[in-house]
C-alpha cells in the first residue's frame, strides 16, 4: 500500500509540473506572436516612410530618412527579440515534452502495480483451499 500512496503522490507531483511547463510554454509561444506582431508594425512603418516624390526640400527628406535609419534599427532589434522568443519557446517545448515523459513513466508504473496486484490476487484465489460444495436440492 506503501508503494500505491508514493506513486499517486508522485503522479499528482509530475501532473502538476507538466500543467506548469505547459502554462510556460503557452506564455513563452504568446511572446512570439507578439514579438512577430511588433516586428511586422515596424516592418511596416518602415516601408511606409519611404521617401515620396511629393516631399519638397532637402529638410523633409533628411527627416524621413532619420526617421526609417531607425525604424529600420528597431526592426532589428525585434527580429533579435522574435529569434530570442522562439528559442525560449522551444527550450520549454522541450520541457513540455520531458514533463509528459515523466508523467506517462509515473502512469505506466502505476498500471504495473495494479496488475501487480490483480495478479497476486488471482494468485491467491487459486492457492486457497477449495470451499465446501453443498448440494442443493429441490424439496421433495
Amino acid at each position: 500500500m506503501d508503494k500505491s500512496k508514493r506513486l499517486a503522490r508522485l503522479h499528482r507531483v509530475r501532473t502538476l509540473q507538466l500543467g506548469l511547463a505547459q502554462a510556460d510554454e503557452a506564455r513563452a509561444r504568446e511572446g512570439v506572436a507578439s514579438e512577430t506582431a511588433l516586428a511586422q508594425r515596424i516592418a511596416r512603418l518602415a516601408a511606409e516612410v519611404a521617401p515620396a516624390p511629393d516631399m519638397a526640400g532637402a529638410t523633409a527628406l533628411a527627416a524621413a530618412a532619420h526617421y526609417r535609419e531607425r525604424l529600420h534599427r528597431s526592426a532589428e532589434a525585434a527580429e533579435n527579440r522574435v529569434r530570442a522568443a522562439e528559442a525560449a519557446a522551444d527550450r520549454l517545448a522541450e520541457a513540455t515534452k520531458s514533463a509528459r515523459r515523466d508523467q506517462n513513466a509515473v502512469e505506466k508504473l502505476m498500471a504495473r502495480a495494479t496488475a501487480a496486484e490483480i495478479a497476486a490476487e488471482i494468485r491467491a484465489l487459486q492457492d486457497a483451499p477449495p470451499t465446501a460444495r453443498r448440494n442443493r436440492h429441490d424439496p421433495c
